[in-house]
């Protein structure tokens, strides 16, 4: 794969904002990509194959912070993030998504934006339920993602992930904790908690698993957990290292939970440059 090297601090990360259509609704797209006078970090970056963030069960591309930033610098490529149909500045979804929808979000949403955004190559990186459409992306890519990175990912309903919701369900509760999500989703807050816990915790979730996917994912593949991952324990990027078909690097977090590129943002950083080659 093309790897561009890690921008200089003095670059400056050009930010883009645009709207993909669906037939179901707009989705909400942030790019971020090097640029300078000379124009040859943006060069390289345009050359490399783009990282394309997908978010967890209550994320949003706000909710990355200054992550994708960040990643764009360390590894000189461009990084796109969206916030799925029903999520931030997206368009509101009515229904509850099926409970197939981990899968959906490769089959029926990320084609378009990968044809709107031209994303003929692409790196795939998600967080937590994000880490399994990503894991999805990359197995049904056709060969056009390069690498694959799961960070705190899940790859089956574990009961560590199903207590760790029911706890976060009785949380939110109080509405002070969901005034927090309508800071970032708007009137879909609600739609959006539900979107999570409902259908995590519905009995017919409850045989969910990516072991039949994760052999169809032949590209390099970086698994990042943290030890103290509070919805899901190291089972998890183990059986990602050892069912994915390509070539697989897990590193456990000691004295990490779930958000590690929060957590440890620095580490994160270095082992996706490492893996990438940046």
């Amino acid at each position: 794969m093309t790897a561009p090297t890690a921008t200089p601090i003095s670059v400056r990360i050009a930010r883009h904002d645009r709207f993909v259509q669906h037939a179901q609704g707009r989705l909400f797209t942030r790019t971020w990509a090097p640029e300078d006078a000379s124009g040859e970090a943006a060069a390289a970056a345009r050359q490399a194959a783009p990282i394309v963030l997908f978010h967890d069960s209550l994320g949003c591309v706000a909710l990355w912070r200054d992550f994708p930033e960040a990643l764009s610098r360390a590894t000189g490529r461009r990084v796109v993030a969206y916030d799925r149909l029903g999520f931030g500045q997206s368009d509101p979804r009515v229904e509850r998504p099926s409970l197939d929808f981990v899968a959906e979000e490769s089959t029926l949403y990320f084609p378009a934006l990968r044809e709107h955004l031209d994303l003929q190559r692409f790196v795939a990186l998600g967080h937590s339920v994000g880490g399994g459409m990503a894991i999805h992306c990359a197995a049904d890519s056709g060969g056009g993602c390069e690498a694959l990175i799961t960070i705190a990912a899940q790859v089956f309903a574990e009961d560590r992930t199903l207590n760790g919701i029911r706890a976060a369900r009785e949380q939110f509760q109080d509405p002070r904790q969901l005034e927090r999500l309508v800071k970032y989703h708007g009137d879909k807050a609600r739609w959006v908690l539900e979107a999570w816990t409902e259908n995590w915790l519905d009995p017919g979730f409850a045989a969910w698993t990516l072991s039949p996917v994760l052999p169809r994912v032949a590209c390099p593949v970086l698994a990042i957990h943290g030890e103290l991952d509070e919805y899901g324990s190291t089972r998890h990027p183990a059986l990602i290292g050892a069912l994915c078909g390509g070539p697989a690097q897990v590193d456990i977090l000691p004295g990490v939970g779930h958000v590690p590129h929060r957590e440890v943002e620095g580490k994160v950083l270095e082992l996706i440059r490492q893996r990438l080659g940046a």
